[in-house]
């Protein structure tokens, strides 16, 4: 058994399960849903805010903060925590997946990958050693490896280079993560298997990497345009190989129902800008589906977003006053949808948490997931 990870249950009808995580910046209890802070920022909240929507840990990006403002100053300034002024854990990504997005601007070498910056054009290359290096001088709490994410759809050959090219470079982060220190200083390095949508390399790729041995693994290459089925199918087909002992994260995703549905299949930890860019555009979660504020039918609502949730937004403001918000283009619409949003996915976590220690997850999440859809699908009617 891990020292760091504690498997406290598992739910007997589905393979979902109730963990803590412990970190540097303290425990985490799983499964968790991390808001994404890019920047060194959960956008438009401040990190008091983020704090009050239930958030346990938030997640960086090594791309985006290695360019701007780099990870030497932020080392120098005293590491990612003080910098933005978060005391939680931090998880950063390797900056492999925004290097996957900027196709054309990238040339993946055996190496490493060598690429062109978004903002100016400059050649940069990010490689083990690189991500490995900016994730220390961040101080993250759990760094990621970098890997290879094959497009959707791809060719087995492709695909099995990419696995390949993988593997190597997670067993070299991990021997530059020893030989710096940054293990043995109490953080976490994750695995990424691929594997795209051949069962057979998923299973290859999380097989490989559990004997490696590294504290947590995550599935990587999901949510890149495939359908959903297609998506559930390919985390079912990696997480009954990933160890028992060792946290597992799926990377980058999804809606509540997702999410729900990847717990059920052994998934702990979750990303996703979803909660945070919808709210940005003037939506906002609800058991029964997403709701857009712009619609003329909340114009004199004096409903709140959801009746009986304990956040702010809740409960100070109603529908009518946040889509008058939201049609002045006030910057306050973010920030109360932000906080709804994100504590609406938190409040969610904490639900299947319960559920899992008391035993009836499946049939719970099935209701759940059933009254969601439904009310997305009565909305796409009207």
């Amino acid at each position: 058994m891990s020292s760091h990870f504690q498997l406290l249950k598992t739910d007997t009808g589905t393979a979902a399960r109730r963990g803590r995580l412990q970190t540097l910046h303290g425990p985490i209890e799983t499964p968790i849903f991390m808001p994404v802070g890019t920047q060194g920022t959960v956008k438009s909240l401040t990190p008091a805010q983020i704090k009050e929507t239930g958030a346990q840990i938030i997640l960086g990006n090594t791309y985006h903060l290695n360019l701007r403002p780099g990870s030497e100053l932020v080392r120098d300034l005293g590491g990612l925590h003080q910098f933005m002024g978060w005391d939680g854990p931090i998880l950063t990504d390797s900056g492999g997946f925004q290097v996957f997005s900027l196709a054309k601007l990238r040339d993946i070498r055996d190496d490493g990958i060598a690429f062109s910056s978004h903002l100016d054009g400059s050649k940069l290359f990010l490689g083990p050693r690189e991500v490995m290096t900016i994730q220390a001088n961040l101080g993250s709490d759990i760094a990621m490896v970098i890997d290879e994410c094959p497009p959707w759809p791809c060719t087995r050959e492709a695909c099995r280079d990419a696995v390949d090219r993988s593997y190597r470079w997670a067993q070299q982060c991990k021997q530059i993560a020893t030989d710096n220190g940054f293990l043995a200083g109490g953080h976490h390095v994750f695995a990424i298997a691929q594997g795209s949508t051949f069962d057979d390399l998923r299973r290859e790729a999380a097989e490989s990497l559990a004997a490696l041995d590294f504290p947590g693994y995550a599935v990587g290459g999901v949510s890149v345009g495939e359908p959903e089925p297609e998506m559930l199918k390919q985390v079912g087909a990696t997480t009954p190989f990933m160890p028992a002992d060792k946290p597992r994260y799926t990377m980058g995703l999804g809606t509540p129902p997702q999410i729900l549905k990847m717990i059920a299949l052994g998934v702990d930890m979750f990303d996703c800008v979803h909660p945070t860019r919808v709210a940005r555009n003037g939506a906002a979660f609800t058991p029964d589906g997403l709701i857009n504020l712009r619609n003329e039918r909340y114009r004199a609502d004096p409903a709140p977003l959801v009746e009986g949730l304990d956040n702010y937004t809740c409960r100070k403001f109603t529908r009518a006053y946040l889509r008058h918000l939201v049609m002045a283009n006030e910057i306050l619409a973010c920030t109360l949808l932000t906080l709804h949003n994100l504590h609406f996915y938190l409040d969610l976590m904490a639900q299947a948490r319960a559920h899992i220690e008391a035993g009836d997850f499946g049939p719970w999440h099935r209701a759940w997931v059933e009254r969601f859809e439904a009310g997305e699908a009565a909305a796409q009617r009207k």
